[in-house]
């Protein structure tokens, strides 16, 4: 029988974690003793301690070491997890102490990328010993680090949920979406462009059920054109620009945002190509409830402050991405 969560904590210990860790890290007794300044019989006895605490053996014992099973493998993965909060834990301590707020996590998709980048180069600017984790993912699964207090904020989309009251959101900006395409495509000298137009070529997209899949299926629903049988799907945005270079007939629907930073690079083209519909806007998203950290509070003071910008300067994005400064 599984012990209870109150017998874990109680008998548990900071070293057996970190004994734990070791062991995985060697799969030797003597090596993970040595690495945590035990005895060898002190570590064999620490270990039998940590097994009982958590009511099932952790290792096989083999002529080669100490293996980890399955539970063995769960309990080592989560001992990292601590000592790394842990560490953040010092980290922040140390920062909040020295008034520069430490350390903030952040969850982004990959639409907003560039757009918290931009945030996270003006934040570094006024806080230099801030140190910043971002995670880029999918909307449901930053929701989820969040709900597990993984992450301190991120840039996503609450409508995915089937719980979005329990986040705060803020409306970070409106989403508009944009064809790329290597700069060499074959349709990259045309003044204008029809979906149909691109139908047969290969498109890299979001997978099904996300914000801009579903855009794109209605755009090509709406022009009574059969939605492209055999996709590449990715949320990455490295993986999307590496296959538009791999092969120039490939075209991609990204955020203008997106669209915009690879075309200023020379990376790829904007596609003049008018869609329709726009997508959802982007939300920036904390824990209902949940108290923010000073990083936390710092960035999103410039996520804010971006915001405000954007709507005091806003333009036609697309228009602009395909002017010929931008192409």
């Amino acid at each position: 029988m599984t012990p209870s969560l109150n017998s874990i904590v109680s008998r548990l210990h900071l070293k057996q974690l970190r004994l734990l860790i070791a062991l995985g890290d060697h799969g030797s007794l003597l090596n993970a003793a040595k690495q945590v300044a035990l005895t060898q019989p002190g570590a064999s006895k620490a270990l039998q301690e940590i097994e009982t605490t958590f009511g099932a053996p952790l290792f096989n014992r083999t002529n080669r070491g100490l293996e980890p099973n399955a539970v063995g493998n769960c309990v080592i993965r989560y001992a990292r997890l601590i000592h790394t909060d842990l560490a953040h834990l010092r980290e922040e301590i140390v920062g909040i102490m020295r008034g520069h707020g430490g350390r903030v996590a952040v969850g982004v998709i990959m639409g907003a990328v560039p757009r918290l980048t931009e945030a996270i180069s003006a934040l570094i600017a006024k806080h230099p010993e801030m140190s910043v984790e971002i995670v880029e993912d999918t909307s449901a699964t930053l929701l989820n680090l969040i709900d597990a207090g993984r992450l301190d904020l991120a840039v996503c989309r609450t409508t995915i949920s089937q719980t979005p009251y329990l986040y705060e959101s803020t409306k970070v900006q409106d989403e508009t979406l944009a064809v790329i395409a290597n700069v060499h495509h074959p349709v990259c000298g045309e003044k204008e462009l029809t979906l149909k137009a691109l139908a047969d070529f290969r498109w890299v997209v979001y997978r099904a059920n996300m914000p801009m899949r579903m855009l794109l299926e209605r755009e090509f629903r709406e022009a009574e054109i059969r939605f492209p049988l055999h996709l590449l799907e990715t949320t990455s945005a490295f993986a999307t620009l590496s296959l538009l270079q791999s092969n120039p007939t490939f075209v991609a629907l990204v955020s203008i945002d997106v669209a915009q930073f690879f075309t200023r690079h020379g990376i790829t083209r904007i596609l003049p190509l008018q869609l329709s519909s726009r997508s959802e806007p982007y939300e920036l998203v904390t824990r209902k409830g949940a108290p923010l950290t000073p990083g936390a509070r710092h960035l999103i003071e410039e996520l804010i402050g971006q915001s405000s910008e954007t709507d005091v300067n806003s333009s036609d994005p697309v228009e602009s991405a395909s002017s010929p400064q931008h192409k």
